[in-house]
């Protein structure tokens, strides 16, 4: 009996749901796990804590106007039945909301939300090269080179180009504000890298390459995936495990098709925004 009822409290401490007599989900908890009896998708990552996504989640209604400022959440029952968690998880989610200024409680009427989470979508995904220097210009971002290599090679395929003979690797991390929004992969032509080292270690990599009159950048493509942050990711942009991200794969070629740049990016997904002009 002592060890059900520890192995219950631990349970109900890392967000589980609470069990009738330590085996099937209790009633409230079956009820919120919908048709097919398994919790929501978007609380099955063991890595980041229930009541840590959940509350995103929450942030996330509020800032979408699900729930609107001055209106009142859904009870606690309510709640515990639609994601299928214990009550002491969703206490948790909103008391970090509660914390951030988001939501009140007030005795014997329930939880109001009281502000809209602040939105920083500054970054725009740019569609043309010389906007997308200009893009860099304006922001002047903190790098944090975390690694530099010249025997590191890029994945080039025939859609892209023919490699150059070498290329130096660099990795960093952009900030904005001191808060970091994109962790990218630079593959430069080493010969290329060698005319102004000390400036491509320190400064951003494509207005100098647009400054340079002996480099000649024919094509210009990139590819834009919505995808989600692994464990690296996160831990480089302050974000968690699965948090949606922008993935941008650039590649530059000089008229011989010699790829003379390829750059793997990935951005903080609630910094970025993109707008496009549509063809009638």
């Amino acid at each position: 009996m002592l060890r059900s009822s520890r192995l219950r409290e631990a349970r109900a401490a890392a967000g589980a749901p609470a069990r009738d007599g330590g085996g099937a989900p209790g009633a409230a908890a079956r009820k919120g796990r919908g048709v097919c009896g398994a919790a929501p998708a978007v609380l099955d990552n063991a890595t980041v804590p229930l009541y840590a996504q959940l509350a995103d989640l929450f942030r996330q209604r509020i800032q979408k106007g699900i729930w609107s400022e001055g209106e009142k959440l859904p009870s606690l029952e309510q709640l515990v039945q639609e994601f299928g968690v214990a009550r002491v998880t969703v206490r948790q989610a909103v008391e970090r909301l509660t914390r951030d200024g988001l939501v009140s409680p007030q005795r014997g009427r329930g939880t109001f939300v009281t502000a809209a989470p602040h939105t920083d979508r500054w970054l725009r995904v740019e569609t043309t090269l010389r906007n997308l220097a200009e893009v860099y210009r304006d922001t002047q971002p903190t790098i944090l080179n975390i690694d530099e290599s010249s025997t590191r090679s890029p994945r080039i395929t025939a859609a892209d180009g023919v490699a150059a003979e070498r290329y130096v690797h660099m990795r960093r991390i952009h900030k904005h504000q001191e808060r970091p929004y994109c962790v990218i992969d630079i593959y430069l032509d080493a010969k290329i890298f060698a005319r102004h080292a000390a400036k491509f270690r320190t400064q951003t990599v494509i207005p100098l390459l647009l400054k340079m009159p002996s480099v000649t950048i024919a094509a210009a493509r990139q590819l834009l995936t919505i995808s989600t942050a692994d464990l690296e990711v996160a831990r480089h942009l302050e974000t968690h495990v699965n948090a949606p991200v922008a993935e941008v794969r650039r590649v530059f070629t000089d008229p011989r098709r010699r790829v003379i740049y390829l750059a793997e990016v990935t951005y903080r997904g609630d910094f970025v925004h993109m707008e496009m002009d549509l063809k009638p």
